[in-house]
Parts: C-alpha cells; sequence; structure tokens
C-alpha cells in the first residue's frame, strides 16, 4: 500500500489546504472587518493589562499538513514566533484562525491560564467557529474579541496607562 492509499486524511487536508486562497480569505476578513478587529482590540486593551493579537491564516504549509501538524500546534508555534509569551506581564493572548481547516484556537500566557480555564477559551472558540459556519466572520470575530476583553477586565483589570506591547492590528498569512 503507498503511502496515499495509507493516507486519506491527509491528502484530503493537504488539497483544502492547497486550495485555500488569499482572495477568499481577503473576503471574509475584508480591510472594514480588520478595521474594527483592531478598534476593539484597541479598546479592551484601554481596560485590561492583556495583549490581545488575532492571526488568521489562510492555510498551513503543506509540509505542516503532511506532518499531521494540529491547529493547536499550529497556534502553539505562532504564540512563540510572534512573541506573545513575552509581555511584561506575561498577559498574552493569540486568537489563531485557521481558515482551511475552520478552526479556531485561543492561547493564554501562564500569567492568564492560572485564572482562565481551557474550557472558558474552547467556548469562545465554539462562539467563533458557529458563526463562521454561518458566515458571519465580522460579528463572530468581534463578538469573541469583547468575550476575551471581558475577561481580562475581570481578572487583570487596568492598573493606569501602560505601553502597548503588542500590534492590535490583525495577521493575514
Amino acid at each position: 500500500m503507498d503511502s496515499a492509499q495509507h493516507h486519506p486524511g491527509r491528502i484530503k487536508r493537504s488539497l483544502r489546504h492547497l486550495l485555500s486562497t488569499r482572495t477568499e480569505a481577503a473576503r471574509v476578513f475584508p480591510p472594514a472587518t480588520l478595521e474594527a478587529i483592531a478598534e476593539a482590540i484597541t479598546a479592551g486593551e484601554q481596560t485590561h493589562r492583556g495583549e490581545v493579537r488575532l492571526v488568521v491564516e489562510k492555510s498551513l504549509p503543506l509540509s505542516a499538513v503532511w506532518d499531521g501538524v494540529s491547529n493547536r500546534q499550529r497556534a502553539l508555534a505562532l504564540f512563540a514566533d510572534y512573541g506573545i509569551w513575552d509581555t511584561e506581564d506575561n498577559c498574552g493572548v493569540l486568537i489563531y484562525v485557521n481558515l482551511a481547516d475552520h478552526k479556531v484556537d485561543i492561547v493564554a500566557d501562564r500569567g492568564i491560564n492560572r485564572r482562565i480555564d481551557p474550557a472558558t477559551w474552547q467556548a469562545i472558540c465554539n462562539t467563533m467557529t458557529a458563526g463562521f459556519a454561518q458566515g458571519r466572520f465580522h460579528e463572530a470575530t468581534l463578538e469573541a474579541i469583547g468575550q476575551v476583553n471581558a475577561l481580562l477586565r475581570q481578572h487583570f483589570p487596568s492598573n493606569g496607562a501602560r505601553p502597548n506591547e503588542l500590534p492590535d492590528k490583525p495577521l493575514m498569512l
């Protein structure tokens, strides 16, 4: 049996990632949506000590797909690659959207994970994926950012002016 017959799931996933386009990503996250997201992140960060970063990826590199990299593994890698872990108060939060796999993951820094459990983050991810399934990318993303900001405001309220440590503008990969 050759590897193609041995890994039909990988082939299907590879095709989905290969066929995912920047045009489609720009259609579901147009400039007005990206601007609204950046504004929501900026406004939220005025009320808490967290640093929120949204990364939207149209597709994984094919080598990552073939190696079986999960959405969570990719989110953790991006959390490290973009220094989201490297904030003064250990309060970085990554919201990672993988358009080809139709999945969302949230990775929070250790300071935040001491107070907010994984089930809470998963509920926010579910808010996004349910909205995305209905074609409500703009609304679902803003709703999720609002939920993240509310959690951070509750557990890590602002203690005065501080520098913005991470870009608020969403990153489109």
